[in-house]
C-alpha cells in the first residue's frame, strides 16, 4: 500500500520543513530535487576558491524553525550557530547621509533624531508601535494558518473587533501610509523597501507590509558558515527521521489516477508510487504544465504581469575602502518612484537602481572600512522578464556600472576585484522554470494580493504545494510555514479519508 508514502518534489526550505513534519508523524518520504544539494534559491556561488551566499541573506522570525525542530524531536540551537545583529542595516544616500537602523527601538529612536530630528523620532515609535500591532493581529490568523479568504481572516480576528480588522491597512498602500509616518522621505524610502522583501512596489503593495519592521525587532541573525548551512541542518534533522533524498533527479510528470495524485515520473523514467505528493517549486510551473498536462489544472494560472521581482546579483571576493561596511547595506537611488516605474511599468532594469551589498565577512557592529578579501553579494532589482527577454551582456555591464557608480558616490571603492559570478533574471528562470526569473511568486499588489495567493491545497486531491510562491509568502520562514502548512493539510486530509479505521467494538475486529 503506498497510503503513507509522500513524494516530495523539490529541496527547498518548503519541501525541506514539509518532509520533516510529515516524517515525524510517521510518513514515508522521499524528496526529488533536480539539483545538486537542498536549499532551493538558498544557494551558494564558487568564487575564488570560497563560496558565497548567492540567495537569501537574512535570518528572521527565528521562533518559526525553533517550533519546527521541537515538532521533531530536535533543537534548533543544536543544528546551527546564531549570531543576532545588533545593527540591522546600514543605508546611504551620498558621501554625507548615512543612517543605521538597530534591532533596538530606543537606539533607533536616538538614530532617527539625530538623522531627522526629534518630531520624526516620535512618528518612528508610533510606526513601530503600528508595525507591532499589525504583526501581532496576523501572526496566528494568517501567517501560522491556512490560507483564508476576507471573510475568513476576518472570522478569525474577530468580527466583532472592527479596530483590528481595519487596523491592518490593507486598502491603503505602504507608501501611503509611510508618507502620513514620516516627513523626511529619506525614511519613507528606506521603510518603503519592505515591499521589495516579497518583490513588490511600495506604491502597489498594501501597508500591511509595515509588519516587517516588527518581525526585524524582534530580531535578526546570522548563520556561521553562511545560510547554507540551514539548509544541510534542515536536511540532517530528516535524514535522522527517515527521510530519502534523491538529488539529481529531476520530475518529468506528476501521475493523477482516478482523480489524484498518484506519485511522480522521474526524467530518468524511473516511476515512484506515493499516496501524496507535495510541489515545493513556484506554483506558476505547475500551472504552466511542466510537471504534465494532468497535474497543470490543480492551480489557476498566473499572469506574467502578476509576477513579483527578479533580480542581477554579482557574487565576488573585493578590498573594500572608504564606507564602513555592515552585514547588510542598502545604497538608495535618487528617484525611487522612476526606479518602481523601470521595473513594473517599462520591464527594464532601473536607470538608477537602489543597491543592497551583503558583506558577508562583516558583522553588526562598527568595524574597519578596509578590508582585504572581503565576500560580497551585491544585488538590484530586475524586472521578471526572463523568459522573454534575454538580458543582453552589455545590459548587465551597464547595470553594473551604474551600481558601482552608486556606491563611490556613497564613498565605498572596490579594488582588486575577482571575476564575479553573475545571475540575471534569465539565469534565475533558468534555476526556477516557468517563473521569468520571479523570486517571490506573484507581487503583493492590492488588498486582495494575500487572498489570490496559492494555499496548499489544490484542486487535485493527495497534491499539495509549498514554497514562497504560496501562501503564506515569501521568505526563509514564510516558506518553512508553507511546507508545514501542506504536510498538516495532507495529514487532515488522509485522516479523513484513509481506507481502514480502527473498530471501537470488543475483539479489536478491522471495519472498512
Amino acid at each position: 500500500m503506498t497510503d503513507d508514502r509522500v513524494v516530495v518534489i523539490g529541496a527547498g526550505i518548503g519541501g525541506l520543513a514539509c518532509a520533516i513534519e510529515l516524517a515525524a508523524h510517521g510518513f514515508r518520504v522521499r524528496v526529488v530535487e533536480r539539483a545538486a544539494r537542498s536549499g532551493g534559491k538558498m544557494r551558494e556561488c564558487a568564487v575564488a576558491g570560497t563560496r558565497i551566499d548567492a540567495g537569501p541573506t537574512v535570518f528572521t522570525m527565528r521562533w518559526v524553525f525553533d517550533e519546527l525542530f521541537a515538532a521533531a524531536g530536535g533543537t534548533f540551537e543544536q543544528a546551527v550557530t546564531l549570531e543576532p545583529l545588533a545593527i540591522l542595516a546600514r543605508h546611504a544616500w551620498g558621501p554625507d547621509q548615512r543612517f543605521d537602523l538597530f534591532a533596538d527601538i530606543d537606539r533607533s529612536a536616538d538614530a532617527v533624531a539625530e538623522f531627522s530630528g526629534p518630531a520624526e523620532a516620535r512618528r518612528f515609535r508610533a510606526f513601530c508601535a503600528e508595525a507591532r500591532t499589525i504583526y501581532q493581529t496576523l501572526r496566528q490568523p494568517f501567517l501560522a494558518s491556512p490560507r483564508p479568504g476576507p471573510l475568513t481572516l476576518a472570522r478569525r480576528i474577530g468580527v466583532h473587533r472592527p479596530a483590528a480588522l481595519f487596523g491592518i491597512r490593507p486598502f491603503e498602500t505602504l507608501w501611503s501610509a509611510l508618507t502620513e509616518h514620516f516627513d523626511d522621505p529619506r525614511l519613507r524610502q528606506l521603510f518603503g523597501r519592505y515591499a521589495t522583501y516579497s518583490g513588490s512596489s511600495p506604491y502597489a503593495a498594501p501597508a500591511t507590509l509595515m509588519l516587517i519592521a516588527h518581525v526585524e525587532q524582534e530580531g535578526v541573525w546570522t548563520i556561521a558558515g553562511g545560510m547554507q548551512r540551514l539548509a544541510e541542518a534542515l536536511e540532517r534533522l530528516a535524514r535522522q527521521l527517515g527521510v530519502e533524498f534523491g538529488f539529481g533527479e529531476a520530475v518529468s510528470e506528476i501521475r493523477v489516477e482516478r482523480g489524484r495524485a498518484a506519485g511522480v515520473v522521474l526524467a530518468s523514467g524511473e516511476r515512484l508510487d506515493a499516496g501524496a505528493v507535495v510541489v515545493n517549486a513556484d506554483a506558476a510551473a505547475l500551472a504552466q504544465g511542466l510537471f504534465g498536462t494532468r497535474a497543470a489544472m490543480a492551480t489557476p494560472p498566473l499572469d506574467a504581469a502578476a509576477r513579483s521581482l527578479s533580480a542581477v546579483t554579482w557574487a565576488f571576493t573585493a578590498e573594500t575602502r572608504g564606507f564602513p561596511l555592515l552585514r547588510h547595506n542598502v545604497f538608495f537611488s535618487n528617484d525611487y518612484a522612476a526606479e518602481f516605474d523601470d521595473l513594473f511599468r517599462r520591464s527594464r532594469l532601473p536607470g538608477a537602481p537602489t543597491l543592497y551589498v551583503c558583506a558577508q565577512d562583516r558583522a553588526g557592529r562598527d568595524e574597519p572600512a578596509t578590508l582585504d578579501a572581503h565576500r560580497l553579494l551585491m544585488l538590484v532589482n530586475a524586472p521578471p522578464t526572463g523568459d522573454r527577454h534575454p538580458f543582453a551582456t552589455k545590459e548587465i555591464e551597464a547595470c553594473e556600472t551604474r551600481a558601482l557608480a552608486l556606491l563611490e558616490r556613497c564613498g565605498l571603492t572596490l579594488h582588486n576585484r575577482t571575476a564575479a559570478a553573475i545571475t540575471s533574471p534569465t539565469d534565475f528562470h533558468r534555476l526556477f522554470p516557468g517563473t521569468g526569473g520571479a523570486l517571490y511568486g506573484p507581487a503583493s499588489h492590492g488588498w486582495t494580493a494575500s487572498f489570490r495567493r496559492p494555499g496548499a491545497q489544490t484542486r487535485v486531491p493527495g497534491l499539495y504545494l509549498a514554497g514562497g510562491s504560496t501562501h503564506p509568502g515569501a521568505g526563509v520562514p514564510m516558506a518553512a510555514l508553507s511546507g508545514r502548512l501542506a504536510a498538516q493539510h495532507l495529514r487532515a486530509d488522509r485522516d479523513s479519508t484513509r481506507r481502514f479505521h480502527r473498530a471501537g467494538i470488543s475483539g479489536g475486529t478491522s471495519m472498512a
